[in-house]
């Protein structure tokens, strides 16, 4: 009787595949190609980078004290306006002219946009702590659901701009006295705008916590025990980065409205400390004669808050996945 014939490889053959296949694409490189196709996104990261730059790198390149004070040169006109008004009283040693006190704007807003984004970026960093620590931890434990989320619509109920007041009038000469006028009013503008701006932070992330929570790894990591806190560094906060991003971007831009608007009212830093807020104030005054005064610092903070909220809209595109790809 003789032996059958061997099958043909065939058919394994054909299930091989002639070219490698290749590697599965980043996560992240797909987050990082659905940013960039959102143009806003694109334009307000760029525009905050050139900013923080530019306040970062300009009292190198541009040296002249924003607080020397020259009567002899004060009133002057950008050097721009001399195409329209050949008249007007421009020099190029004060590009963007100069005040009622002959301090130089271009030093000025260079200084500011130094005060406004350090006390936004430590402002939106405490802010995202207190929030996304409170949202986690109430999501999580269900016992601290209740009382913390009554506190977070306590502090949503609270009139901001009073409080704020408040807060800057009552301890305002103890901080200046332990940590001098700069540092001290720094340390309670941060403060002050962060207790009051944590909440909408702690609302996103705890309602994706109870979803997170509920989910198989959770549970899974729950059924072998795994204590609380490995649980929510391991497998919520990563889960949350999400919302949290948008967040920042967006806490950032009320950080820096907030900050420019106590200026504004005179509450904030000392009157001779520049800030975009304090240009503001005082050119109002004299913004009849000189609107250019007003203009500078309130392009720069309209279009450094443009920036961070288009920022922020194409984070939220590219880190959603049911949007991104489309």
């Amino acid at each position: 009787m003789t032996e059958p014939a061997p099958a043909s490889p065939a058919p394994i053959e054909a299930l091989k595949d002639d070219v490698p296949q290749a590697p599965p694409r980043s996560q992240w490189r797909d987050v990082w190609d659905q940013f960039t196709k959102h143009k806003g996104a694109m334009f307000g990261g760029g525009f905050l980078l050139f900013i923080t730059l530019a306040v970062l790198i300009g009292p190198f390149i541009w040296t002249v004290d924003p607080q020397d004070i020259d009567i002899r040169n004060k009133d002057m006109r950008p050097i721009y306006t001399a195409i329209w008004n050949s008249d007007a009283d421009v020099s190029w040693a004060k590009p963007l002219g100069s005040d009622q006190l002959g301090r130089d704007n271009l030093a000025q807003m260079i200084a500011g946009g130094q005060a406004s984004m350090a006390v936004g970026w430590a402002a939106m960093i405490l802010s995202l702590v207190i929030g996304a620590g409170i949202g986690v931890i109430a999501g999580f434990f269900k016992k601290l659901d209740g009382p913390l989320m009554r506190l977070t619509d306590l502090f949503l109920s609270l009139p901001i701009l009073p409080l704020l007041l408040v807060a800057v009038t009552l301890f305002r000469q103890p901080l200046r006295a332990n940590f001098g006028p700069e540092g001290g009013m720094f340390i309670l503008i941060v403060t002050v705008i962060a207790i009051t701006s944590w909440m909408p932070t702690a609302r996103i992330v705890r309602g994706d916590v109870l979803a997170i929570k509920e989910r198989e790894f959770v549970l899974a990591a729950r059924s072998i025990g795994t204590r609380p806190g490995k649980i929510i560094r391991r497998h919520l906060l990563p889960n949350v980065l999400s919302p949290i991003m948008v967040s920042a971007a967006l806490g950032l831009a009320t950080a820096i409205i907030t900050e420019s608007s106590l200026s504004f009212l005179g509450v904030g830093f000392p009157s001779d400390f520049p800030t975009w807020g304090k240009m503001l104030a005082d050119a109002v005054q004299r913004m009849e004669h000189f609107p250019e005064r007003v203009m500078l610092p309130g392009i720069a903070i309209s279009l450094t808050v443009l920036s961070v909220n288009y920022l922020g809209d194409g984070l939220r595109d590219a880190l959603d996945p049911r949007i991104r790809g489309r």
